[in-house]
């Protein structure tokens, strides 16, 4: 079992700069595959980025690519995400959650979510 909190979020100006965390509690955090996914008013859960177990390989969505970065410290079980040049379209709750097996783009094929924190970016 393992439980997944985020924080970080808030509301900051276009061009900003934000940074998420994702402290993990339970054991064999290093093995989980681990995503960032986004759920905006009206709109479905959408992946941000993930990062395999070991931190070897990440993955992104097209619409933050060179603006987001997701990394791991698995010695302090927390999961990060970089958010730079924040736009108003990146306005969500943003979760984070972890895969037992690997890494996905769908939120279906995650084991633990987190409960989300709001980024909100003011034009």
């Amino acid at each position: 079992q393992v439980q997944l909190v985020e924080s970080g979020g808030g509301l900051v100006q276009a061009g900003g700069s934000l940074r998420l965390y994702c402290v993990a509690s339970g054991r064999a955090f290093s093995s989980y595959g681990l995503g960032w996914f986004r759920q905006a008013p009206g709109k479905e859960r959408e992946f941000v980025a993930a990062i395999t177990w070991g931190g070897g390989n990440t993955h992104y969505a097209d619409s933050v690519k060179g603006r987001f970065s997701i990394s791991r410290d698995d010695a302090k079980n927390t999961v990060y995400l970089q958010m730079n040049s924040l736009k108003p379209e990146d306005t969500a709750v943003y979760y984070c959650a972890a895969d037992r097996v690997t890494i996905s783009r769908e939120p279906a094929e995650y084991d633990y979510w987190g409960q989300g924190t709001q980024v909100t970016v003011s034009s």
